[in-house]
């Protein structure tokens, strides 16, 4: 337990290690407040987001920083919108995914395993600062993990396109893609991340209970 967990952390700085549980702090009141139906979802998930874009940015992991640029900027996407759809400027009416969303929640998903295939195929130019001067460009440096990162990206992307137009499936895809995540963040060394998404995976779950219950009290 010991090597999996804390081990990494003896190299961590003490400022590393407070962003981290601060990031993951924001992550636990973004799940919270979207559980509530309530749209500080979106301030306290941008918060978490934009700190994880610097953590893996400074770990050298610089795909995974790119696609939590891609997180946060859904997040305002997704506050817009929700913002248009409240009443009261704070809760929100939730309801099922129809067919036509359902199609288009299959695209989304094909374009970004795509999209995030083709960033870490250019990863080890991006890790060399952008250049592509002795560098051998392919997937050939991908391992479980990144693999895992490609997969669960896309799921994510469509739980947020989900969530943003307020459909109970999303949380079917969190649940999914934060399971998967619990082993690849322990092997990237971030075990307090790890945590978080075993709590996220529960909350995710709790949060399908409640927003369906909501739909029967209409």
């Amino acid at each position: 337990m010991y090597e999996l967990f804390f081990k990494p952390y003896e190299t961590y700085t003490n400022f590393q290690i407070f962003l981290e549980v601060t990031a993951a702090i924001f992550g636990l009141l973004s799940v919270y407040f979207s559980i509530k139906k309530n749209i500080w979802v979106y301030p306290t998930g941008i918060i978490s987001t934009a700190l994880y874009v610097y953590i893996l940015f400074n770990f050298g992991l610089l795909g995974d920083a790119m696609i939590n640029v891609y997180y946060t900027i859904m997040s305002i996407y997704g506050w817009i919108l929700w913002s248009a759809s409240s009443e009261d400027n704070i809760h929100v009416e939730v309801s099922w995914a129809n067919f036509k969303q359902w199609i288009f929640a299959t695209v989304l998903f094909v374009f970004s395993l795509v999209l995030v295939t083709v960033i870490y195929y250019y990863k080890p130019a991006i890790d060399n600062h952008f250049s592509t001067e002795n560098v051998n460009l392919g997937l050939h440096h991908l391992d479980w993990a990144n693999w895992l990162d490609v997969f669960t990206t896309s799921i994510f992307l469509v739980g947020m396109w989900l969530m943003a137009k307020r459909k109970i499936e999303n949380w079917i895809f969190w649940i999914i893609g934060d399971f998967i995540c619990i082993p690849m963040m322990l092997y990237k060394g971030l075990g307090i991340t790890s945590v978080q998404y075993l709590v996220f995976t529960a909350m995710a779950y709790l949060g399908y209970l409640e927003w369906k219950k909501s739909i029967k009290k209409m």
